[in-house]
């Protein structure tokens, strides 16, 4: 016989059934609420009952047509109400068919392994993770400079700060707890060193005020009259530990001259590294 769809399952299908004895009342009380007289089939000392006989008093209980001495034996059978189901073939489940939420122990792998950690399925992970702490300041106005004397570069603004971890009235970017690794940092500067030859200027990046580290620094120099300036670009990978922090100094070798604004000054966390 042809069909469509899955092939039907042989097999059966218990239906289920109370028996209840010595008992006095006139009623019986079932496992299983029924709707009406209709869904189950009662017997009597193995007499089957005509449900005209019958009432259903409430959803749970059935009164007798008269009160059963202890010697009596009721049998009541569930019409439709099955205690047993038909095992699906392999491959007949399909995701529209499951409601609800599957438990971990019920999957043959129950976690997957991101960057060499277990996470359990269902729970959260964060993949790749993103570069912060990230800042990047800047100052509005020039900046003098003493000649041969390394002076903090004064950026009292930002343009972003993701952790609060630069302060603009110190000018320093400070690691934050458990936020310790590598970093990019990064600068732009102009120093105007008046045009005249073999003279330098340069910014550099100092670790904890330059007593733990003084990091290389980006010069500039210049070797004609008509030069009045150049910009400085500079970028550095430090590795740091909380607590630690960073400042841009800048340096000349002509008199008092200006660190021309704009500068900017910034740096993030570098991650996979």
């Amino acid at each position: 016989m042809g069909y469509v769809g899955v092939p039907p399952q042989s097999g059966f299908i218990t239906t289920a059934k109370q028996r209840v004895t010595s008992s006095t009342n006139n009623y019986v009380d079932l496992d299983h609420s029924i709707s009406s007289l209709a869904d189950v089939i009662v017997w009597v000392n193995f007499v089957k009952q005509d449900s005209t006989n019958l009432s259903l008093t409430t959803s749970s209980r059935i009164t007798l047509g008269a009160t059963l001495v202890a010697s009596d034996i009721v049998e009541i059978a569930y019409l439709g109400k099955a205690v047993a189901t038909q095992t699906p073939s392999s491959g007949t489940v399909t995701n529209d068919m499951l409601a609800g939420s599957i438990a971990n122990s019920k999957l043959t792998n129950s976690s997957i392994t991101l960057n060499g950690s277990a996470v359990s399925l269902g729970g959260s992970a964060t993949v790749g993770g993103d570069n912060t702490p990230a800042f990047q300041a800047y100052m509005t106005s020039n900046q003098s400079f003493s000649a041969s004397t390394y002076t903090k570069v004064a950026l009292a603004n930002e343009y972003y700060d993701t952790d609060n971890a630069y302060d603009t009235s110190t000018y320093r970017f400070t690691v934050p707890s458990g936020k310790g690794g590598k970093y990019l940092f990064y600068c732009m500067g102009d120093f105007d060193l008046g045009g005249n030859n073999s003279k330098y200027g340069n910014l550099r990046f100092m670790i904890n005020g330059g007593t733990d580290q003084q990091v290389g620094s980006g010069n500039v120099a210049f070797g004609g009259a008509s030069n009045n300036s150049n910009g400085i670009v500079m970028t550095r990978t430090l590795t740091l530990n909380a607590s630690d922090y960073v400042e841009l100094f800048g340096w000349q070798n002509n008199g008092t001259r200006n660190l021309w604004n704009p500068v900017f000054f910034g740096g993030h966390k570098l991650i996979g590294v």
